[in-house]
């Protein structure tokens, strides 16, 4: 099909799918590598994962022009032998929560784990959890105000881990909405009346003012839309071109 398609169309899906795909095999590699310390080891602590995830997650936050503002590990409930419900997740730079670490510019998240108390908050009811967890792939959540991480509009990627066939965990990132627009928008713009949603028709990015980001995609009276999966996300471009 990308051989009917206009070379600003192509171009607009290429970088769609490098942009993703690029932080999506960041996360994918460090799936891999807590995938194998548990293989080896057969499980681990909080400490042990901590450390890990810190190892793995902390070099891509540490450069400032790096689009991944968050990253890290959320633990199965009950998987980590001394602790119910754990987040191992780090933020970058850019992001304000969060407590300081050896690098200045990267903080841990403050999260609390104690289900007594009233701070507490199920992550596993979360769609970033919810979905890897039912569908065993990798997912794109948002755009959604992140009040748990960022307090910004973000795009959440994650992933499941998995040990002798159970998931133990996802291993994820967090981008901001804002930069994704800044890295996409270019290409957007060069087709001309078009839109990037999420697969629930959620706006990502989008040249018509009328559809702010997060905002659900509606039909527009007097236009016709040919949708377009981007490959290697599951991402849809949304062109409109007025009925003639």
């Amino acid at each position: 099909m990308t051989g009917t398609l206009s070379p600003a169309v192509q171009d607009c899906l290429i970088a769609v799918s490098s942009t993703f795909g690029s932080v999506f095999a960041h996360i994918d590699s460090w799936r891999e590598s807590i995938e194998s310390v548990v293989d080896e080891r057969g499980g681990l602590a909080t400490r042990d994962i901590d450390d890990l995830t810190e190892s793995l997650v902390v070099p891509g936050l540490s450069a400032h022009d790096a689009l991944i503002i968050g990253a890290g590990f959320v633990a199965t409930p009950g998987f980590l032998a001394d602790a119910g419900w754990h987040l191992a997740w780090w933020l970058g730079h850019s992001n304000t929560f969060g407590v300081g670490s050896a690098d200045p510019s990267i903080r841990r998240l403050e999260a609390e784990e104690d289900p007594s108390s009233d701070n507490f908050r199920d992550y596993t009811t979360l769609e970033w959890w919810r979905v890897p967890a039912s569908t065993g792939a990798p997912h794109i959540t948002g755009p959604y105000v992140d009040y748990l991480c960022t307090d910004d509009y973000t795009l959440t990627l994650t992933m499941p881990a998995r040990y002798g066939g159970a998931m133990i965990g996802v291993v994820g990132a967090d981008l901001y909405v804002n930069d994704i627009e800044r890295t996409l928008l270019p290409h957007v713009r060069a087709i001309g009346a078009a839109t990037v949603v999420n697969s629930s028709g959620r706006v990502v990015v989008s040249t018509d003012p009328h559809r702010p980001t997060g905002s659900l995609l509606r039909a527009v009276d007097g236009h016709r839309s040919t949708i377009i999966p981007c490959d290697a996300t599951s991402l849809l471009l949304v062109l409109d071109a007025p009925d003639s």
